[in-house]
């Protein structure tokens, strides 16, 4: 299969459950740096960390599969009592850190908290301690006639999530991008009209780098609908707007990058504009390649590749989901065109992937402009099964493997994918189910 685009089987299903309860809806989804870890974040406030299996000489066909290794509740509903305002406990971002020890550690950030987790394994307990008996209870002093040097012990592998820094009270709007600098030592947020800089050690206070709110709130044209931090230039981040623009930055140039010092839009053709052009122009997500030379943007109905030196307009533009431009109206009354899809990149900058409706996700090979459409279901995803091309037919007569536009269910969506960093291994949440797909087998 070219770039493993084409040739995926289905792994394993997690998260299926009978009803969907809306805090079980999937809102986040994230490799880590290796790939081994996967974490998805969702809108009960749980993170829930899978770990890949070992691969061995009985089970070669195990080494996709991946097995809960942790769960935790990473944030809980608050109450704004100056505003009356409630706050989800909805996970908006999960972002890894790169591993430096035993442990791992990732940020994960609701509308206004960031935390920085710790997750580490124990398998050994100390033993014959002085002071305390092996139930915990505090021993009489006056009966303590020896000194006893406590041991390690072995125990059962037990999987331990902390909290080691909370980063609050920065943002007066929703976070909505987390982003973790190649420096490793500080992280963008971003929120509707501010963009933060912190430093991973300090929570009390970051250095506001980007503020568009204007004095005048009725002058208000844009907001910003996410940020990203440069993968090998720690002084580079962009950020896009909801007017389908975006601003590369650079801090060496000031401290507060108001002034940007690259500006990429694509020019609109006049004769396609319509009521709905603002809207669906809007930049929903963007992500840097790995190499750093692209950048890539997601609005309503294409994705955009962007060449850093070329601002004027992308050399790549993928058709997502062209078909629904005559439904824009329906899309509009039952406010799915506020969608917010996500996009990814393969390990190599080679192949791209983003989500539809239907849950149908799309796959584009960069190199000979093939692409393809799956489904993500627990019908037709049974384990090691290949998927199918799926195709969506428009008008005229339906062919047996088609399905007609008008009979795509808007409710059923994939906002959220990931791509393993180094291997053919994808992730693809579908409201309350998790599907990871792997490359095939032979």
């Amino acid at each position: 299969c070219c770039c493993g685009c084409f040739g995926l089987c289905c792994d394993t299903v997690q998260w299926c459950f009978l009803s969907i309860c809306t805090s079980d809806i999937i809102s986040t989804v994230e490799f880590n740096c290796s790939g081994e870890l996967l974490a998805t974040g969702d809108k009960g406030g749980r993170v829930v960390i899978f770990q890949r299996e070992q691969e061995s000489k009985n089970r070669l066909l195990s080494r996709g599969e991946y097995n809960v290794y942790s769960t935790f509740q990473s944030h809980e509903p608050e109450f704004d009592y100056l505003k009356s305002l409630e706050i989800e406990e909805k996970i908006n971002k999960i972002r890894w850190l790169p591993q430096q020890n035993a442990a791992h550690f990732l940020l994960s950030a609701n509308d206004k908290t960031i935390k920085l987790w710790k997750i580490s394994e124990r398998d050994k307990r100390a033993e014959g301690y002085n002071l305390k008996d092996e139930d915990g209870r505090l021993r009489d002093q006056f009966r303590i006639t020896t000194l006893r040097v406590p041991v390690l012990m072995p125990m059962d592998l037990m999987v331990e999530a902390s909290p080691r820094r909370i980063f609050a009270n920065a943002h007066t709007y929703h976070i909505n991008s987390i982003s973790v600098n190649s420096d490793y030592e500080t992280y963008l947020s971003a929120d509707d009209l501010r963009i933060n800089l912190w430093h991973l050690e300090i929570t009390d206070r970051s250095f506001n780098i980007v503020d568009i709110k204007p004095a005048n709130m009725e002058e208000l044209t844009e907001v910003i609908t996410a940020a990203e931090c440069h993968p090998h230039q720690c002084n580079v981040f962009v950020y896009s707007s909801s007017k389908g623009t975006i601003r590369l930055c650079d801090t060496r140039a000031a401290a507060l990058c108001d002034r940007h010092s690259k500006f990429f839009e694509e020019p609109e053709d006049p004769s396609s504009r319509s009521f709905f052009s603002e809207i669906i122009s809007s930049i929903s997500d963007v992500k840097f390649s790995h190499s750093g030379r692209y950048m890539m943007t997601r609005d309503y109905l294409s994705v955009k590749v962007w060449d850093l030196n070329m601002e004027n307009r992308p050399v790549e533009t993928y058709q997502v989901h062209e078909y629904l431009r005559s439904k824009l109206c329906s899309l509009y009354e039952n406010d799915c065109i506020f969608d917010k899809f996500e996009c990814c990149w393969n390990g190599s900058d080679s192949a791209i992937m983003t989500g539809s409706y239907n849950n149908f996700f799309r796959m584009f090979d960069r190199n000979t402009r093939r692409d393809i459409t799956l489904e993500a279901s627990r019908e037709n995803s049974k384990p090691r099964a290949m998927l199918k091309p799926r195709k969506v037919c428009t008008g005229g007569k339906r062919k047996k493997d088609e399905i007609s536009v008008d009979s795509l269910d808007f409710n059923k969506k994939i906002l959220h994918t990931a791509w393993h960093p180094k291997e053919n291994v994808i992730a693809v949440a579908a409201t309350n189910n998790l599907y990871i797909f792997q490359d095939k087998i032979n």
